[in-house]
């Protein structure tokens, strides 16, 4: 069985996972962000490899332009704007709170595991047989322990992205890449991305009204650099 495993589907599942660890746990806000582009761009390499061109498309251009793009837009990178906002999330996560979710994201992730496994035996791309799918499994909980354990409200929305992608790939494992499983998960990625946009323009309208210190009960506002 393990030699019957894609050498180039693992390397592509490997890269998925660390990007996406990356992207969630990474406190400096605007290479997270960069990293959540980069995992929307892997993620579509992932749909073309699984034989659905239309899905890398959609996450090309939901994924890594539209919804990449509103987060550093939040972030005020651009030269022509004024508007400053810190771009490091200097939020203090006591050590036992970590270990926690630590804990809970490996229990979520063998949980996943073992019910797609056991509960689900007639998926049409079975977690053994396809690393991509078994990454979606990690991918998932990876999402949910970090939406769990960061306060700060961006780096939440990025958390629910990523999670997102993970279930869909996850779909994707239970009904194969046919044509009606394809427009289910097309319609799944356009609410997604509906709902990202409207996170990303309730956080910029919060700063914009409240300041950076509204993204976090527990932020440390930084002063801009003169």
């Amino acid at each position: 069985m393990i030699a019957s495993i894609d050498t180039v589907e693992s390397g592509l599942a490997v890269c998925l996972l660390m990007t996406a660890i990356g992207c969630l746990f990474d406190r400096h806000l605007l290479r997270a962000c960069w990293l959540l582009v980069l995992f929307a761009l892997l993620m579509s390499a992932a749909w073309w490899y699984l034989n659905a061109p239309w899905h890398a498309l959609v996450e090309v251009i939901l994924g890594s332009a539209l919804t990449g793009g509103g987060f550093i837009y939040v972030l005020r990178t651009l030269p022509s704007q004024r508007l400053w906002m810190p771009r490091y999330d200097r939020t203090r996560v006591e050590w036992p709170h970590r270990l926690t979710k630590g804990l809970l994201i490996i229990a979520w992730s063998i949980m996943l595991g073992v019910a797609t496994q056991f509960l689900l035996p007639d998926m049409a791309l079975s977690l053994t047989a396809h690393p991509l799918i078994l990454s979606s499994v990690v991918i998932v909980s990876l999402g949910m322990g970090a939406f769990a354990l960061h306060h700060h409200l961006m780096r939440r929305l990025m958390a629910f992205n990523v999670l997102g992608s993970g279930v869909f790939l996850m779909l994707a494992g239970m009904a194969g890449t046919s044509p009606s499983a394809q427009a289910l998960i097309t319609v799944g990625l356009l609410i997604a991305w509906l709902g990202s946009l409207l996170g990303v323009l309730l956080l910029r309208q919060l700063v914009h009204q409240e300041g950076s210190a509204a993204l976090n009960d527990e932020y440390a506002p930084v002063r801009p650099p003169s």
